[in-house]
């Protein structure tokens, strides 16, 4: 048996857990100062002198300013600098990545995440300070490993290897600085990743670094083969198929055959409804754990800290001062304005020069002391064309309610309208690669339909009686459709941080899916 580390290693991931004990308390105090950190920060930047930061400093610079003082701040701060987008900072992003200093946030920056989300066009290229990175990424990761310690006493974590999937620094934007680096978040936070970190996982940087995944994919899993891998972190859509993989090299049915001292999966970038059952099938349920982790490109937002409870604990400390954004419109709300059950998209103000920026997601408010979030979907991602309003959060757990009644098992899948043609009434199209196929794929669109009506009162209204919407259509596809859509649109979408749209109001992603049929 492995010499075990986590009892040496696990006081200090204790302690640091700890400090999350005061938040439910102290939440607006910790937010307000570290505002006030990040403003007085970024006062010396273009952005903080064309929106005056030094003037919104005054006063609160001692090292206990009030909590008065502290609020006086955040309503000068919101009343100065309007909600961004990120085409609103483009210009100053495409200025940092040719090497100007002190735009967004202090100094140069030499790296950038190009983001794999799914709300816009062109990619979009966040800066990764090395503000970002101490103080958010890597103390997000921290706090992800934690939360699970501080879960599980009897965590074994550090007698082994932890097995990271990223992605590369593929990119299809031409920098002239051969110290600019653009790629996933992934690559960058392997690649900067502290060396005491680097002997605990695998694989090494060469391999995790790989740009092209067809000769990528069997590196990794032969890398993975023979370890002794106790925790993974990825994507589990794309983490899936190296596990799948990883077990025909070695001839097994599950993988805590070939890992025996898996135990926890800590996931995130999709919802992980879809995947639950057959990763519980592949795993050993004795013993695996699952952790779901928000991070983004913009940053580490969010952690599970109850794996009896699907919200996450916003890491409130971690370099991000969070507001809140109502569906319905009009001012973003700081975390102590919010609601309980309350859907509303994130915005953030963060230690990588993004300013009030509007993130694209929405959460929902799971409790308020502290606070904990799940995710929504996205601000763009749903299907909206016969006035359904249907949402990500829908489609993820009306699919996942379809799998476990009929025993079927989804790889991938996306959905988009289908207008109507002569007598034939609209109708939801789901284009969906099968894991494993239910025996009837009718009854499958039946059970989805009716979780759709009772999870969206909207989408009930406009299917009631068949008079607006005629129910949806499964179209199956064959194995491996969904990669080549991904690999269609541009390899740089493969990998760790790759996703597949789950909604979308107009055909034009699932017309390019059935041509791949």
């Amino acid at each position: 048996m492995a010499f075990d580390l986590t009892p040496l290693i696990r006081p200090s991931f204790i302690r640091r857990f700890s400090r999350t004990r005061a938040w439910a308390d102290e939440g607006e105090r910790i937010q307000t100062r570290l505002l006030r950190d990040l403003v007085i920060e970024g006062s010396s930047t273009h952005i903080g002198k064309v929106h005056g930061f030094d003037f919104l400093t005054e006063g609160v610079r001692d090292d206990d300013p009030s909590d008065r003082a502290l609020r006086n701040l955040y309503q000068e701060f919101r009343n100065r600098i309007p909600p961004t987008e990120y085409e609103d900072i483009r210009p100053l992003v495409m200025r940092m990545i040719n090497g100007e200093a002190d735009l967004l946030w202090p100094g140069v920056c030499r790296d950038f995440a190009q983001s794999s989300g799914t709300s816009g066009g062109r990619s979009k290229y966040i800066p990764v300070t090395r503000d970002s990175l101490r103080h958010n990424h890597y103390a997000g990761s921290a706090d992800c490993v934690a939360s699970y310690l501080n879960l599980n006493p009897n965590s074994r974590m550090f007698s082994g290897k932890g097995f990271i999937l990223g992605g590369s620094f593929a990119t299809q934007l031409e920098v002239k600085d051969p110290k600019v680096r653009i790629g996933d978040l992934s690559a960058t936070l392997i690649s900067r990743i502290p060396f005491g970190a680097g002997l605990f996982r695998i694989p090494d940087k060469k391999t995790a670094l790989m740009p092209d995944w067809e000769s990528k994919l069997p590196a990794l899993a032969k890398s993975a083969a023979r370890a002794n891998v106790t925790n993974i972190s990825g994507v589990p859509s794309w983490f899936l198929t190296v596990i799948q993989r990883i077990c025909e090299i070695r001839g097994t049915e599950t993988i805590s055959e070939v890992w025996p001292n898996l135990e926890v999966f800590f996931h995130g970038g999709i919802s992980f409804a879809p995947y639950r059952d057959i990763y519980r099938t592949l795993t050993n349920p004795e013993k695996m754990h699952f952790l779901e982790t928000y991070n983004a490109s913009e940053g580490f937002f969010a952690v599970q800290d109850d794996f009896s409870d699907p919200g996450m604990l916003l890491l409130i400390d971690n370099g991000i001062f969070y507001e809140f954004l109502p569906l319905t419109g009009g001012n973003p709300l700081p975390m102590w304005e919010v609601s309980e059950g309350e859907v509303y998209e994130l915005v953030i103000t963060s230690c990588n020069g993004l300013w009030r920026y509007r993130l694209g997601d929405t959460v929902r408010i799971e409790s308020l002391s502290p606070l904990k979030i799940t995710i929504a979907g996205r601000t763009r991602s749903f299907i909206n064309a016969f006035g359904e309003e249907l949402m990500e959060d829908n489609a993820e757990k009306g699919i996942a309610e379809a799998c476990a009644r009929t025993g079927a098992r989804i790889r991938n899948y996306t959905a988009a309208p289908r207008y109507a043609e002569g007598n034939r009434r609209g109708r939801h199209q789901w284009a969906i690669e099968w894991e494993q196929r239910p025996e009837s794929v009718d009854e499958f669109a039946v059970i989805l339909d009716g979780a759709l009506r009772r999870l969206n009162s909207d989408y009930d209204a406009k299917r009631s009686h068949t008079i607006f919407l005629d129910p949806p259509q499964i179209i199956s596809v064959p194995p491996g459709t969904f990669d080549r859509w991904l690999h269609s649109v541009g390899t740089h979408k493969l990998g760790g941080q790759r996703k597949v749209p789950r909604l979308s109001n107009d055909r034009h992603i699932i017309e390019q899916l059935l041509e791949l049929r």
